[in-house]
């Protein structure tokens, strides 16, 4: 397995030119704790942290955080610039490799300079998880389950169903391997059928967590 067979897809960026008060929004709002920044060309240019953020917090005193001055401080002022990447080829274990020499959390990968995915230690993982023997046709097989990768991951989107958080999907030999956070065993349930519909799919293993939506509590 590849990076491309295991990164995560439609990676959010952020412009050079964000404000720290938008980079921090932009990472609670979609629940990560990185992300890449990128040039007028959308090229990557550095990447800004939840660590980068505190650490602009802990250099302002308690009377300075929430003005202007602080929060308009531009991501390219904080951002660590020199951040280590791979390619959509890479393998996996380099990917693991690297992440352990080089201590780091996650990697972009990179297409031409522009970040098309992020691999995370989870990523790796799930990997390991779903690993198994592919169906032994050379480099077909890898190319055909990026397909079917990209196809099921088309299947789950834009559905009355579509509820899942953190959806991912890996595909090795065939057998689809979904992950996340839904609702209810009928959501989750709606996943596997949308994958098993999928032409080319040998089999589904749905690794999702059910965590039920906050009860309403009404006011007494």
């Amino acid at each position: 397995m590849r990076a491309r067979d295991v990164m995560s897809n439609g990676v959010m960026s952020l412009a050079a030119d964000a404000t720290m008060i938008e980079a921090a929004r932009l990472l609670v709002n979609c629940h990560v704790s990185a992300m890449p920044v990128v040039d007028e060309a959308g090229r990557m240019v550095g990447i800004v942290s939840e660590a980068d953020l505190l650490g602009c917090m802990a250099d302002a005193d308690e009377a300075t955080v929430g003005c202007p001055a602080v929060n308009s401080r531009k991501v390219a002022d904080m951002m660590t610039r020199d951040v280590i990447t791979a390619d959509e080829d890479t393998p996996v274990t380099a990917l693991a490799k690297l992440m352990t020499e080089r201590r780091v959390k996650r990697l972009p990968i990179l297409r031409d300079g522009a970040v098309v995915g992020i691999v995370s230690r989870i990523d790796l993982l799930r990997a390991l998880i779903s690993s198994n023997p592919a169906s032994g046709d050379g480099e077909a097989a890898p190319r055909r389950d990026d397909q079917l990768r990209r196809e099921i991951s088309a299947a789950c989107q834009g559905r009355t169903w579509s509820q899942a958080r953190q959806l991912d999907v890996v595909v090795n030999g065939g057998v689809a391997h979904l992950w996340g956070v839904a609702p209810s065993d009928l959501v989750r349930n709606a996943y596997r059928a949308a994958a098993q519909n999928v032409p080319g799919v040998t089999a589904v293993e749905v690794h999702m967590h059910i965590v039920p939506p906050p009860a309403i509590r009404l006011g007494l």
